[in-house]
């Protein structure tokens, strides 16, 4: 079917590695023996021999792409001249095929290449075998579902910008680079991406390989999507974009989507690439990086990647022909010499090379020559600007150059690129300054913005002189094309930056921070601002924000301090807090509005992150300063009471926390004026949480229904403080031993709360967490251990083994693992959780005091009943000295160590315990509590152990009497009642 030999050679430049691929797969279907050949003309030889050597053999097809439409250009007649000399010997053996939508040169021409570039993929592969000698009838069918993408359709999910059609050069990185990403897949852990770091100094270019990287390769994969990484928030905030282009996740959280996504991408195999681009501190993006077995690109100036498992390539500087080409590329009125020249003076940096060669593109009157000579012999301070101490020579050489000139022949443009200067380099707001007011703008920036078409040169020209990178949209009215995007190379942003004089600075600073104020929706709490403020939070530094004095500025920051609160992103909002405090103190005092909106912030990000003696320290320093300043006595002072009871909570300092409580609530009421008003609903709930605390369950569930009821009369039955509320109350109700009651409430609060707000956002967790721990209190293991395993697993993901709510979780965990019978975990998890809350904490703190306590349960179960009788006096004693010895958690110890006690051979003391504690427990949680049911079977077993059977049954048969009205002997925590089986209490931590 073919006309000669049934093998064919494939000759492509570099750029066109996935049409090479999907050409050799259709070949090979089609029964021809095909070979791939790389001939990029900058670097083969243009001889006769070189071709006539792969004719002689088989016979040749040519790809043609951009590469060739260079042959009409002096340093490449050479090739136009051998096609020439070959093409009448050996015409029937030479095909082409084009894959440019570009018009070919003549000598391409002659080739009479058959287009495969915007025909469908079906026409394109009967064009292609029809080319190689592939005779076609109406019966030959064409596959669609198998191989590889068609080169002309992009991966269904992308996010990439368009390709750099100047790019030049770099094949032998771009191979290496496919080779480590590609070669690791099967050599790699089940559960791991291949991970590869592209290294290198600002300016050499890591960014446009990158991109160059997911274009030439982009047939690998069906979804490649690129992560902006030069902050954590930014990282963030675009790999969770990603959970929406695949349509996962849903909610509030960052956390979630990423995660959903995560998941997603683990399902999808291998064919996903994550661009993770400028990320310099690993740690910022490893949590970000999905399980599977995909790839992961990183460009960055940290050669440490390696330590963290990726490959590390560095990227040089562009060897002397990639300089000339890409420098004629970008001027085509260069020559090679003009081009060697002026890659030698910048010492073959890309960034120099592209900047340079856009100036002399866009001054076709700039003597080439004198400005070689200018760069290689000048002094930046004579050239009109005040140059940067930290940048290279030749870089403040050049730039000086170009701001200089730029400000003799636009200096309109000049005075943008200053403002430009004040927004992040990696995302210029170009929409904001777009539709901002006039008055927000110099009346010269004003009349530029106002007419599109001026706009749109000035911006133009900005990328011409600067090799800023642009990207079009539509415009607003869907008729005319305008700049969506731009971004400036970081190097170059700070040079600009420290060229302004101290008032240039401060009018493009106050002018920044005017759009920004104006674009602020002034509504964080709401999801349809977020996408808003998520692209106002990389412009607050930049901009001067975090030191303005300007009551809106301050406003603004502290708007989007909230949204990272609302998002969970605290050690984001921490970090913008503390540098933003570290300025306004200084200038307005600490009893200042903004300040202690900002210090109560900052106090509330540290809360969550878990430092609890900073945040102290700083709660208790703002309430002493109020309560000396009259006029603060209001909303900010229970806004400080609020604050520094939530952190003696977390410290267990229960008692002030109630104290502080109480007192906020009586003031709210009286200055409020109604107990159910929003702010006094949060204070009396968080009364009832310290009641929680000091173990007052009965009065906490009192408070917490009120509450309950209240919310859903003023904001309904799907607000997250609704369902909060409901939360806490199904919790209490469990804490007081009424199971079945807990369990019919939590279920459906769980299940509102995946609907309401997200099935990662932490209360979602938390929810599901107490619906686990009601139902192993009924007897449900297997589903309690399954929903409580993905929780923990979900949180500790999220925020690390060591944070509070991972260590809450694995505490409960651990105990459900012992009734399991799986001692090994359970005691694993029991011990770690244990010595880490003593770490964190210190071993006086409840939580890890109990922690050690559940400790001692398990010891217990293993037979160990001298080590667990030891930790029990030691727990009792210390819950005791911390809490007092009447409260629950005091008295589960007692209950515990008296177990512990019988077990090692001493009825007599663990009956003389027990008893006590037995007393203690009728009045603290009242008789048909199941902890006072627990001290009671277990006292009945002592008694009979030392001979006292006639009390020892009438303590059972009191038991017995009891029980059903409790929480039934047929649940499972319960089982004990009526199977002889000895006692025990486990800790649970509180969340606060």
């Amino acid at each position: 079917m073919t006309d000669g030999s049934d093998r064919i050679t494939v000759l492509f430049a570099g750029q066109s590695e996935s049409w090479a691929k999907w050409v050799e797969e259709e070949c090979e279907t089609a029964g021809i023996v095909t070979r791939l050949v790389r001939w990029d003309p900058l670097s083969r030889p243009p001889t006769a021999e070189a071709l006539t050597g792969l004719l002689a053999e088989e016979r040749v097809l040519l790809l043609l792409d951009d590469w060739y439409l260079r042959f009409d250009a002096g340093r490449y007649r050479a090739w136009a001249a051998v096609l020439g000399e070959l093409l009448p010997t050996h015409r029937t053996r030479i095909r082409a095929v084009a894959v440019t939508p570009h018009r070919l040169p003549e000598a391409a021409r002659e080739l009479d290449p058959v287009s495969l570039h915007g025909v469908r993929r079906e026409e394109a592969k009967v064009r292609l075998l029809t080319v190689c000698g592939l005779v076609l009838d109406e019966h030959t069918g064409v596959d669609l579902d198998r191989g590889l993408r068609f080169p002309d359709e992009p991966p269904p999910v992308s996010n990439v910008e368009r390709r750099n059609r100047r790019f030049a050069g770099r094949d032998r990185v771009l191979e290496e680079l496919h080779r480590l990403l590609a070669g690791r897949r099967g050599t790699t852990a089940p559960d791991s991406a291949a991970l590869v770091a592209l290294q290198g100094p600002g300016g050499i270019g890591k960014t446009e390989v990158a991109r160059e990287y997911t274009h030439r390769y982009a047939g690998d994969y069906d979804l490649v999507w690129w992560v902006r990484s030069r902050t954590p928030l930014m990282a963030r905030e675009d790999f969770a974009a990603l959970a929406t282009a695949l349509q996962v996740g849903d909610g509030d959280e960052l956390r979630g989507l990423i995660t959903a996504a995560q998941q997603r991408l683990a399902g999808l195999g291998q064919r996903w690439l994550i661009v993770f681009d400028g990320a310099e501190i690993p740690q910022d993006v490893l949590e970000l990086i999905p399980p599977g077995v995909g790839h992961v690109l990183i460009t960055t100036r940290d050669a440490s990647w390696s330590a963290d498992g990726a490959d590390v390539v560095e990227l040089p500087r562009f060897e002397r022909a990639e300089s000339v080409d890409f420098v004629c590329r970008r001027a085509t009125r260069l020559t090679e010499e003009d081009a060697d020249q002026l890659a030698d003076v910048v010492e073959d940096l890309p960034l120099l090379l592209d900047q340079t060669a856009a100036w002399l593109d866009a001054n076709p009157l700039t003597d080439i020559g004198r400005y070689v000579a200018d760069i290689r012999d000048g002094d930046p301070h004579t050239l009109g600007v005040a140059p940067s101490g930290g940048d290279p020579q030749r870089f403040q050489v050049v730039w000086s150059t170009t701001l200089n000139a730029l400000d003799e022949s636009a200096p309109h443009v000049h005075e943008l690129l200053k403002l430009l200067a004040y927004f992040s380099a990696d995302m210029v707001p170009v929409g904001l300054l777009r539709s901002a007011r006039a008055s927000d703008l110099p009346d010269h920036l004003a009349r530029l913005v106002a007419e599109p078409s001026d706009w749109n040169s000035a911006l133009r020209r900005l990328s011409e002189t600067t090799a800023m990178s642009l990207e079009y949209e539509t415009g607003p009215q869907n008729d005319i094309l305008t700049v969506g995007s731009l971004r400036i190379h970081g190097l170059f942003h700070r040079f600009v930056r420290s060229t302004l004089s101290p008032r240039d600075r401060e009018r493009a600073s106050e002018t920044a921070c005017r759009v920004l104020v104006a674009a602020d929706p002034r509504d964080p709490t709401a999801p349809r601002h977020w996408r808003r403020y998520a692209d106002l939070i990389p412009h607050l530094e930049p901009s001067g924000a975090l030191e303005s004095a300007d009551e809106d500025v301050r406003s603004l920051v502290l708007n989007c301090v909230e949204y990272l609160r609302m998002r969970g992103e605290y050690a984001i909002g921490w970090d913008i807090t503390h540098k933003a405090l570290e300025h306004w103190r200084t200038t307005s005092g600490p009893t200042d509005r903004t300040v202690l909106v900002a210090t109560h912030q900052y106090a509330n990000m540290l809360r969550r992150l878990g430092k609890y003696a900073e945040a102290e320290r700083i709660g208790r320093d703002i309430l002493e300063r109020l309560r000396l300043v009259p006029e603060a006595q209001g909303i900010e002072l229970l806004r400080a009471m609020n604050g520094l009871g939530g952190t003696l909570m977390a410290l267990g300092k229960y008692d002030e926390a109630h104290r502080l409580y109480e007192s906020a609530t009586d003031m709210a009421i009286e200055r409020l004026g109604d107990s159910t008003v929003p702010r006094t609903l949060a204070l009396r709930s968080n009364l009832a949480q310290a009641g929680v605390l000091r173990g007052r369950y009965g009065d906490a569930l009192d408070q917490h229904r009120s509450i309950m009821e209240a919310r859903l009369r003023l904001l309904g039955p799907r607000n997250a403080l609704t369902l909060l509320s409901a939360l806490h109350t199904a919790w209490t109700l469990r804490l007081l031993g009424r199971y079945q009651e807990a369990f019919v409430l939590q279920e459906r609060n769980a299940s509102l709360h995946s609907q309401v707000l997200d099935r990662e956002h932490s209360q979602t967790l938390l929810a599901q967490h107490n619906l686990a721990l009601c139902a192993r209190r009924e007897g449900n293991l297997p589903f309690a251990r399954s929903l409580m395993k993905r929780v923990r697993e979900k949180v500790t993901h999220r925020r690390g083994s060591h944070h509070p709510e991972s260590l809450l979780i694995s505490a409960d965990y651990a105990m459900l693992l012992r009734d399991m019978g799986l001692l090994d975990e359970a005691w694993s998890m029991a011990d770690s959780t244990a010595r880490t809350y003593a770490v964190l904490l210190g071993t006086e703190h409840p939580y890890a005091i109990g922690a050690l306590d559940n400790c001692g349960v398990i010891l217990r179960t293993v037979g160990d009943y001298d080590a667990a009788r030891a930790t029990g006096e030691k727990t009792r004693a210390a819950m005791a000295a911390v809490l007092g010895a009447d409260h629950p958690w005091s008295i589960g110890c007692a209950l515990n160590e008296a177990s512990a006690r019988a077990e090692a051979g001493d009825p007599e003391g663990a009956a003389e315990i027990g008893r006590e504690a037995l007393a203690r427990a009728e009045a603290a949680v009242g008789h048909d509590h199941i902890l006072t049911a627990g001290l009671g079977a277990g006292l009945a077993l002592d008694l009979r152990a030392t001979g006292r059977i006639a009390e020892a049954e009438q303590m059972a048969e009191d038991l017995a009497r009891k029980a059903p009205r409790t929480v039934g002997g047929e649940y499972g925590h319960a089982r004990f009642l009526s199977s002889g089986v000895r006692p025990h209490w486990d800790f649970e931590p509180q969340p606060v």
